[in-house]
Formats: C-alpha cells, sequence, structure tokens
C-alpha cells in the first residue's frame, strides 16, 4: 500500500512538472508570436491552453483523492495540498501567456508592440521563459535552495517592467493610446506570469521545510 501512495505523490510531481513545461512552450509561442506578429503561432497557443486546464482539473483530483483515502501527514500533507495551489499557478501561467497571444492576434497583421519597446518585451519573454523552466525543474526536484533563488531572478523581470511604464509617461511617447494600452496590458501579463513562478518556488520551500523563504509571505493574488 505505501509503495502505491508514494508512487501516486511521484506521480502528482510528475504532472505538475508536465504542466509547467506547457507553460514554458506557451510564453515562448506567445512571445514569438507578439514580437513577429505570427497569427498562427498566437492561435496555437490559444488552443493548446485547454490541455494545461485539463492537467490542472487532474492534479486537483488526484490530490483529493490522495486526502481522502491516504490521510497524508506532515511534509507529505503539504506537498498534496500545495500541488493544488502550484496547478492553479501554472494554469494562471498558461492564461497569461494566452492574453499575450490574444493581442498579437488582436493586432494582426500590425505588430502589437512599438519598435521602440520591442526589445523590452524580447528580454521579459526570454526572463520568463527561465523563470518557468527553473519552476518545472524545482517542481520534479524539490530542491528548496533552488527554489528560493526563483524570487531573486524575478528582479529583472520587475525592472523591465518598471522601465516600461517609465517610457509610457514619458511625453516624448508618440504611439497612441491604443498602443500604450496594450503595451501596458502586456507588461502586466509578463510581470504576473513571472510572479506565479515565484509562488511556485515559495510553495516548494514550504512543502519541504514547513517554513516560507526569508523576508517572504505567501500571497495570492487574483492576476
Amino acid at each position: 500500500m505505501r509503495t502505491a501512495y508514494h508512487a501516486q505523490l511521484a506521480a502528482l510531481s510528475r504532472r505538475l512538472g508536465e504542466m509547467c513545461g506547457l507553460a514554458v512552450v506557451a510564453m515562448e509561442r506567445a512571445t514569438q508570436a507578439l514580437l513577429e506578429a505570427d497569427l498562427t503561432t498566437a492561435e496555437q497557443v490559444i488552443d493548446d491552453h485547454d490541455l494545461i486546464a485539463e492537467l490542472n482539473r487532474r492534479v486537483e483530483e488526484s490530490a483529493l483523492r490522495i486526502l481522502a483515502l491516504q490521510q497524508p501527514v506532515a511534509g507529505d500533507l503539504r506537498t498534496v495540498v500545495g500541488s493544488i495551489h502550484v496547478a492553479a499557478d501554472v494554469d494562471r501561467m498558461g492564461a497569461l501567456a494566452v492574453h499575450v497571444a490574444g493581442i498579437a492576434r488582436l493586432r494582426h497583421p500590425d505588430c502589437a508592440v512599438p519598435s521602440d519597446v520591442r526589445a523590452s518585451f524580447a528580454e521579459m519573454g526570454s526572463r520568463c521563459v527561465q523563470l518557468a523552466k527553473t519552476a518545472q525543474e524545482v517542481l520534479l526536484t524539490r530542491d528548496p535552495a533552488k527554489a528560493a533563488r526563483l524570487r531573486a531572478e524575478d528582479d529583472a523581470v520587475d525592472a523591465e517592467h518598471r522601465h516600461l511604464f517609465t517610457l509610457l509617461i514619458d511625453h516624448k511617447w508618440q504611439t497612441g493610446v491604443s498602443s500604450a494600452v496594450d503595451v501596458a496590458l502586456l507588461g502586466r501579463y509578463y510581470e504576473r506570469f513571472a510572479d506565479h513562478a515565484v509562488e511556485i518556488g515559495k510553495r516548494v520551500v514550504f512543502e519541504a521545510t514547513g517554513g516560507l523563504p526569508a523576508h517572504k509571505q505567501l500571497v495570492r493574488h487574483t492576476g
């Protein structure tokens, strides 16, 4: 019975890793669609999110089944309950990639981002993808030290997000209100994607140690 129980826990971690891998691909493709005004890729990102949502549902069902039938305690209990929250974070990451792809599709055949901020979005996209890859590795290895480092890696995304806002409020912005709204929304989507990756890291630290990374508390966001 215990062998089957530990196999169920391992399967839960693998499924979370699979979900996070799909979020990596979604953000890679969404950024490509955004920067290249690639309609086909944008639509693929939007269509593929159904799989992440389905895996989210399966993780929740599996976790609830383990809670009901196995009654885990201590670290195992934190892992099982945490998996529900992690799956929700990854689902939101996928949804945020869909939002990026949605703006790319809306503005097609034009590029949704002006040339003077394209490099910023390329940087944010690359950083977000790397954060998601690290989160995937953390979910599979359960390494609390690496999980805690995700917060520091997020600083570059936050800095780029702040830079975008300085450009938007600059009196030299010449590309119109609609473009400014797109840029503001897109910056927010990337920033929130990175934040959810950080939340995954904090969950893994909590599951492994029973405590949170120093100076940080888990905060649930609506984005």
